[in-house]
């Protein structure tokens, strides 16, 4: 416990933690993985997949864009089934791997302990060099190092400001917010500092406790894990009973834990690893990076503390997936299947047609019928279409009281027609009849109504 005190320090009413600066095989990792998922993050507003941004969730005109595929409000179900997987694989993932989500892919860790945390050992040193920076009195050092830090984090935080706002209102948008004059974009210009305040806020001060405590994921992990779920953890049948080394003492009767503390130093979140799975940690594997230092120091095995299941620790049973792993990958594989059998059969154009409320079948003097209908076409694409509306049938005819031709970009067109039959042709009072949309040779939207009229 006395490791642990050492690692944080009280300021103002808040617990602050002082991570000892990690380093380590794991550690380089990390850093590759986190620069790979800073590229994606940073580049996909910009890049252009069939005349859309990569990746954009523009709620509030309720437009939604995955890798040039354009969903519309009346796509929704497909944007909650595509939610549904996401939440899914991140399930099938907690289950076998624990929370290495957290400590690895989750923006959160990426921007703290690879961007704004390796700026603070830059500028101020490492844990013992912050704390000592942190209690001496205000000098021209510590103003020097605090104002040069605080500027870095606000710069970074207006950037990744920017950014957010990129994948919610898009980047053209955001282009015309820099560029324009402020008074022609004040809300954009408010909600750029707005947000920048917050990222500030979070990555100076709040830290740990988004993943400690605001977080709902890590409390699912008592739900989720089970004794066959690879966490990191500490084997504690190899290093039990610990104590420090000394020369006196035969080596042989203790555990390979020689109680340095480096595991609980390095912790970004302050905890304890020896003592169990806790819901504080992100699997960032920093712990295993320090343990296997000192393990080579003491000339013992590696991986005193790795990644390992309950069953491994207590049993020394193999790693093998349990049965609630296969059960969520059915699952997740059953709502892909369905997902992308959607996404196959998603029309470019969107048509709905109604017969017009109130109205019966007209029969005309040369004794045709004919039924009044409203049509409504959607255009779930970004360009301009030139389009056709028929119907299947090439018996029937048309007689257009509102006819449009062109059918805009992400817009609508509306359609008001008769649509005539001839007697002879009519069976049934109901008959169905289908209509057909033709663009560019070709149709590319259909749907089906139906017809009223006395055989």
């Amino acid at each position: 416990m006395a490791k642990q005190q050492n690692n944080d320090q009280k300021i103002g009413g808040r617990t602050f933690i002082y991570p000892k600066k990690p380093q380590g095989s794991l550690y380089n990792k990390r850093k590759w993985v986190s620069y790979v998922l800073l590229l994606l993050l940073f580049s996909s507003p910009f890049i252009k997949l069939n005349g859309e941004q990569l990746v954009l969730l523009n709620f509030l005109e309720r437009k939604f864009v995955f890798f040039g595929l354009i969903f519309t409000p009346q796509d929704f179900y497909l944007f909650a089934l595509a939610m549904l997987i996401f939440i899914l694989f991140i399930v099938c993932f907690t289950v076998v791997l624990g929370r290495l989500w957290c400590g690895w892919a989750c923006p959160q860790t990426i921007f703290m302990e690879m961007v704004f945390r390796r700026i603070e050992y830059w500028i101020e040193g490492d844990a013992n060099q912050q704390k000592k920076l942190d209690a001496q009195e205000w000098n021209a050092e510590k103003v020097f190092k605090k104002g040069f830090k605080h500027f870095l984090f606000l710069t970074i935080s207006f950037l990744i400001a920017n950014i957010f706002l990129a994948y919610i209102i898009g980047s053209d948008a955001l282009y015309k917010i820099i560029t324009e004059p402020i008074e022609e974009h004040t809300v954009g210009f408010i909600s750029i500092w707005i947000f920048t305040f917050i990222f500030y806020g979070v990555f100076s001060y709040v830290r740990e406790v988004v993943c400690t405590v605001i977080c709902p994921y890590g409390r699912l992990q008592g739900v989720l894990l089970d004794n066959k779920s690879l966490i990191v953890a500490y084997d504690e049948t190899r290093g039990e009973p610990r104590g420090h080394i000394q020369k006196s003492q035969d080596q042989s009767l203790k555990g390979d834990c020689i109680d340095c503390g480096l595991c609980v130093q390095v912790c970004p979140t302050g905890i304890d690893i020896r003592k169990g799975t806790q819901l504080e940690c992100v699997n960032c594997t920093a712990c295993i990076d320090a343990c296997d230092e000192v393990m080579l120091k003491i000339n013992k095995p590696k991986k005193l503390i790795g990644f390992y299941n309950h069953d491994f620790i207590k049993n020394r049973n193999p790693f093998k997936v349990g049965a609630k792993a296969y059960g969520y990958s059915v699952i997740l594989i059953l709502v892909i299947i369905i997902f992308s059998s959607l996404i196959y059969k998603r029309e470019d154009v969107q048509t709905t047609v109604l017969r017009a409320s109130g109205t019966l079948y007209q029969k005309r003097p040369d004794g045709s019928i004919a039924n009044l209908y409203n049509a409504e076409l959607i255009n779930k694409t970004n360009r301009d279409m030139k389009f056709i509306f028929k119907s299947a049938n090439e018996l029937d005819k048309i007689q257009w009281i509102q006819a449009d031709t062109i059918l805009p970009k992400e817009g609508t067109a509306h359609l008001t027609f008769f649509l005539i039959k001839k007697a002879k042709d009519i069976e049934e009072f109901k008959t169905k009849v289908k209509f057909e949309v033709e663009a560019e040779g070709k149709v590319i939207s259909s749907t089906s109504t139906t017809f009223f009229s006395q055989p």
